[in-house]
Formats: C-alpha cells, structure tokens, sequence
C-alpha cells in the first residue's frame, strides 16, 4: 500500500476505515482520496465558519444579536437588509390597540367578538387590550393618580361622574394621553390595516394625530339643531402619540364645562342629566373637533412665528386626498366614516375606506333624548338631505305662527298620519264578515260592559287598545 508524504497533513486510505483492509482499490484512486478528503474538510469549515469562529448569541452585544426566526416561518427579506426598510409606515406610532367595554374579551358575545377580531387579524403584530368598567378606574388611578402624573382631580372627577356616555369619551382621552395608540369604539370594524392608515405622500414624522371627517356639511352650520354637527371629526377612531396637548385639552374642558352644568343643574356630579346634543357638543365630536382644530393653530402659529392663515373648516370641505395640517394627519371622509349617506362619504367598498362603524352598540342614545319637534319630529330623521332639512324648517316656523288650539290640531292630525293603517281585507272576507253579523244576535249598546282600562294598559298590543294616546283638544 502506497505510503503518503509525512509532510502531508491527510491521511492513508487504510487510516480511514477498517473495510479498506480487505479490500482491493486502484492505486489511481488511493492516491487522490486524500486529496478529496481535505477538499470535503475544508467545505465543512466554510459552510459552518460563523458557527465555528464566532461567539455565542449571549456573548454578543445586544445591538448585534439577532432575532430567532420562528419556525415554519420565511423571511422573504434579506436577513442583511437594514431593519428600517422592514418596518412597515407607522411604525413611529404605539404599536397598541385600545377598546373600552362593559365587560371583559374573555366574557364579549359573538358580535362584538367577530368585530374586534378583525383589528387583531389586520394589525397580527400590535398589542391589545380592553379597559372594561370594571378595570376603568384602576387604569385612571394607575396613570393619573399619584404614581403617574399626579392629577387627583382628575382622578376624582372621573369616580364621580356617573353618565356612561361621558365617561366613556372621557376614558379614550385618556388612554391616548397616558400610552397612544390607535383607540376604536367597540362596534368599529376593521377593514384594512393600520399601515394603510398612513399615506405614503406624506412623511409620518411631520404629523402626531390622525383623524377622519366624520360630517362635511357646512351648509348648516348656522342651524339651531345641526349647526354644532354639520362639521366634525370622526371620534370612533382616532390615532394618537402619547402626551398630545388635544387629549389634555379636552379632559380639562370636559372637566369644566361638566361642573358647570351640575352647578346649574343645582346636583352634585353623579346626578347631571344631559340630552343627546349636550353630549355631542360637549364631549362627544364637536368637542373633539373644537379641540384639535384649535391645536392646529397653535401648531402652525408656533411653526410661523405667530403669523400665518388661521385654519378653518373650509380647509376640509370637499377634501378628496389626505392633508396635514398642524401635526393632524386628517383623512377623507371614506376612511372612517363610509357608508353614511351624506357628506360624500362613498361605500365600504371604496379602496379609501379603512373601517366600518355599526353605531351605538351601548344604545347611550336612548338615555339621552334628540330634540322632537311636537308635531314634526327630529330633523336628524331627514340625514342631511336638503329637501327634507328645508321643508323640517318650514314646517317648523309655519307651526310656531300657529295659535294654540291650531297647534293642537296639527299635532293631532299628524299623530293620526303616524298611526298604522289596517290593510283592507279581500273582497270574500268582507261578505263573510258582514254575514256573520245578520247571523250573530244584536246586543244592545248598553248591555256591552265598559273596557277594562287596566288590563289595556297592561296588554298594550290589545286591539281594543288605542293606538296612541293624542291630546285633549
């Protein structure tokens, strides 16, 4: 057996197996095994050479450690591309998803579960989490009580107020104040994810808010009913940094303009009653949009040196791409509030619509009676259609032109017009009624007792029941 060169750093064919002993090989290929075992040994080394030279993962600074792929994931990315091409637009904003509800996600029922389910599925890498009111006040009290920024007052106003509809727009303040994120109602849906939310035009570092127009219907902001609604922005949704000046803004005011009322109303805080449009102008959209569109003027008078055109809505009006005014990233109406039927704002279909809002899943609007008009009703029924609106309005001055006996009688023909009409029954019915009655012995007037009044009250679906109880003439 030919011997190798001493100086060789491989090894004899015999030297690497005991079945070569025995075994007859080419002298041709005794010669080059050795060859091909070095080449296979130095393969090895260069495929596992980080594995080798290289130090552990713990060993590494922290700026240098990768992060494990988990498995039966691909990174379809190179692992050398930088880590800012990856993030998606956003990504400057908290990463968390807020919603605040009765009870808590373990407990939702299947309506609520299937909504809130869709900003999981869209947004798979934020966090989520549901103040429920039970957890409220430990939240309020964790980040504005003594260990957070040490406002008792507002602490104790929180506690003290009763009304769920304001405590609620009260507590998405809140939130956005103490950690941002993106705050939705309840009975929002999710249609595209939040990456969507940013247009690519814009740079994300130039704006810290981002809201939708809800109503664009400025025409009527000199209405007595839809002057404070005729030009809001959306509440349902809203995207906040944490710390932004609008959200303090408004849990101040809320706080003084809601003991203000109280102090009218001659009640301690628990027991202020409000109608629907209290609630709107007084923490609901057109105070939201009072607050922000007053910070966008601060903003741009900071930024120009107290100089520069004051921001107003007719900035808005009409608006079909995305501004930024202000640090306000505001989006077109579609976004948050398609579907509505008014003020342009398109379908869910469109490719500008990011949610779907299923309004009123707390019903808070039935503890907080619209205006209705006696004999017309409200005007919110006509949905911002101008006809509907301009004969609401006629209808009213003609009615209050009226003497009181006169409006008594419109009230009561309207009353009539709103009652349900009977459908007229077939012609064979009618004759078999008619001849039940020539066969069915006439009972005198009075012999036919009285109705029992109490039990029609209690059976109002009774047909001998009346159908609405209309006014003394």
């Amino acid at each position: 057996m030919a011997k190798t060169s001493s100086s060789s750093p491989t090894f004899g064919a015999a030297s690497l197996s005991p079945t070569f002993q025995n075994v007859s090989v080419p002298k041709k290929i005794r010669k080059c095994l050795p060859i091909y075992s070095v080449c296979v040994l130095f393969v090895l080394i260069l495929v596992n050479f980080d594995v080798v030279f290289s130090p552990s993962g713990d060993q590494l600074p922290r700026q240098q450690q990768k992060p494990r792929q988990p498995s039966g994931l691909s990174s379809r990315s190179s692992s050398f591309e930088p880590l800012s091409k990856k993030r998606r637009p956003g990504h400057t904003f908290p990463q968390k998803l807020w919603q605040t509800w009765k009870i808590d996600p373990l407990l939702f029922g299947i309506t609520e579960t299937s909504r809130a389910m869709t900003w999981i599925a869209q947004n798979p890498q934020m966090r989520y989490e549901v103040i429920t009111d039970n957890s409220d006040v430990t939240y309020v009290e964790q980040h504005f009580g003594p260990a957070g920024l040490n406002r008792p007052d507002i602490v104790d106003f929180y506690q003290s107020v009763n009304l769920r509809i304001i405590k609620a727009d009260l507590l998405r303040y809140m939130i956005l104040y103490a950690e941002g994120g993106i705050y939705t109602d309840i009975d929002v849906e999710a249609i595209k994810p939040f990456h969507r939310f940013i247009p690519e035009r814009h740079n994300e570092e130039d704006y810290d808010l981002i809201v939708g127009i809800e109503v664009d219907m400025p025409q009527y902001r000199n209405h007595r009913i839809l002057g404070p609604k005729s030009q809001s922005f959306c509440q349902w949704t809203i995207v906040s940094r944490p710390r932004h000046p609008v959200m303090m803004r408004l849990i101040e005011r809320i706080m003084k303009w809601f003991k203000g009322v109280a102090q009218e109303q001659r009640v301690p805080l628990g027991q202020v009653e409000l109608d629907f449009d209290q609630v709107i102008t007084g923490t609901g959209p057109s105070a939201f949009t009072a607050a922000v569109m007053e910070e966008m003027n601060i903003a741009v008078a900071a930024t120009n040196g107290g100089h520069g055109k004051k921001i107003t809505w007719d900035d808005f009006h009409n608006m079909d791409e995305s501004k930024v005014m202000g640090r306000v990233l505001v989006l077109t109406v579609e976004a948050f509030c398609a579907g509505q039927g008014h003020s342009d704002s398109g379908n869910h279909g469109s490719r500008g619509a990011l949610v779907k809002h299923h309004y009123h899943a707390s019903n808070w609007p039935s503890k907080h009676p619209r205006y209705r008009h006696p004999a017309y009703g409200q005007v919110e029924e006509c949905n911002w259609n101008a006809e509907c609106v301009e004969k609401w309005d006629q209808n009213v001055a003609a009615f209050e032109k009226l003497s009181e006996d006169e409006k008594k009688k419109v009230i009561v023909e309207r009353l009539k017009l709103l009652q349900p009409q009977v459908p007229p029954s077939p012609p064979q019915e009618q004759e078999q009624q008619q001849q039940q009655q020539k066969d069915s012995p006439q009972v005198p007037a009075e012999d036919i007792p009285p109705p029992d009044q109490k039990k029609m009250a209690q059976n109002p679906g009774d047909v001998n029941a009346p159908a609405l109880q209309l006014p003394p003439e």
